[in-house]
C-alpha cells in the first residue's frame, strides 16, 4: 500500500464498537477479537466478523464491500484470518474462515477466498487462484 507519509502522520486508531459504522462505514462484529495494526486502510460498507480473531498487520488495505468471516455456518468452519502487512483486497471479496493472505499479497476484486495465498503473490478468482508470484 501506498500512502503518503502526511496521511500517515494524520492516521489514528478507528474507534470500533460492536456491529456499530465506524466513521468511515465499515463494521466489525465482535471487536474485541480484532487485532488491527497502523496504517490500515479499510474501505466503507467492510463487514468483518471476528469471533474467531481476524488480525490485519500494519499497512494493509481493505477495499469497500470486503467480507470478512471467521465463522461460516453454512459448512460449519471457523478459523482465524490474518491479513499480513503491506497485502490488498479488493472489493466485493469474500474472506472465509482460516485464511491467511501473505506478506504484500494482492486479492483481485470479487474473488472469493477460501484457502492461503502466499506471501509476494496476486489471486483472483471464485474462487480464488494465485495467478502470479513476484
Amino acid at each position: 500500500m501506498v500512502h503518503s507519509e502526511e496521511w500517515k502522520q494524520n492516521w489514528k486508531k478507528p474507534e470500533i464498537k460492536h456491529n456499530i459504522p465506524t466513521k468511515w462505514n465499515w463494521i466489525v462484529a465482535h471487536p474485541d477479537h480484532l487485532n488491527l495494526g497502523k496504517y490500515v486502510d479499510i474501505g466503507a460498507f467492510t463487514y468483518i466478523n471476528a469471533k474467531y480473531i481476524v488480525t490485519i498487520d500494519d499497512d494493509v488495505q481493505i477495499g469497500s464491500h470486503v467480507a470478512i468471516y471467521t465463522e461460516n455456518t453454512i459448512d460449519d468452519t471457523w478459523g482465524h484470518v490474518y491479513l499480513e502487512k503491506g497485502c490488498c483486497i479488493g472489493s466485493h471479496s469474500i474472506i472465509l474462515p482460516g485464511v491467511i493472505v501473505g506478506y504484500k499479497a494482492k486479492v483481485g476484486a470479487f474473488s472469493l477466498v477460501k484457502k492461503d495465498i502466499p506471501a509476494n503473490s496476486t489471486a483472483y478468482g471464485i474462487p480464488m487462484k494465485v495467478v502470479k508470484k513476484f
